[in-house]
């Protein structure tokens, strides 16, 4: 029995090792490899002046990638054999194709609707009440945390623009009196 059982290889005694020297500053790395005196002529060098590139237009608009398309051709006729296929197995108690079925059907949720009533908002003053509200409701399980950050950055955003609207109306205020018409 213990014939059949696998045995671990040892991948230092199959791969080649190679040297463990570090290259010096300027010159080739030690390998066990061809010398660099040898490969010099294959090596090309910079191809293209150093900022400019060999397609400075860079890839077409609209141009699309050739692994995409060949896709679409292989499955032009054959997706709504495919789908039904998919759905059979899902049927018959596939799950991995049930959750590709549902994950297409019903996709995940961003966002939700928050059913919780923020008191009125009628001044900075009240966004405290509301904040308040809010910590009450995540503390009674009425609403999740993250549900809570959404609603007081909402009561931010809005205590932000009573601020700047109220530093507008006294700027305005102030420039009448100092210069009167």
């Amino acid at each position: 029995m213990l014939e059949n059982r696998p045995t671990a290889v040892n991948l230092r005694s199959v791969v080649r090792p190679r040297s463990t020297e570090l290259p010096s500053r300027g010159h080739a790395r030690q390998t066990n490899g061809p010398s660099a005196d040898i490969t010099t002529a294959k090596q090309r060098g910079r191809p293209f002046q150093k900022g400019r590139s060999g397609n400075p237009l860079g890839r077409p608009p609209g141009a699309r990638n050739a692994a995409t398309v060949l896709a679409e051709r292989l499955l032009d006729g054959e997706a709504e054999t495919i789908i039904r296929m998919v759905i059979e197995w899902a049927k018959k108690g596939n799950m991995t194709a049930l959750r590709l079925c549902l994950d297409r059907i019903l996709p995940p949720r961003r966002d939700r609707p928050v059913r919780f009533a923020i008191p009125v908002l009628n001044s900075a003053e009240d966004a405290v009440k509301a904040v308040a509200a809010i910590t009450t409701a995540v503390a009674g399980g009425e609403l999740t945390p993250s549900e809570a950050a959404e609603l007081a950055r909402v009561i931010e955003a809005y205590v932000k623009a009573i601020e700047t609207s109220e530093i507008e109306r006294r700027l305005k205020r102030l420039e009448e009196r100092q210069f009167p018409e």
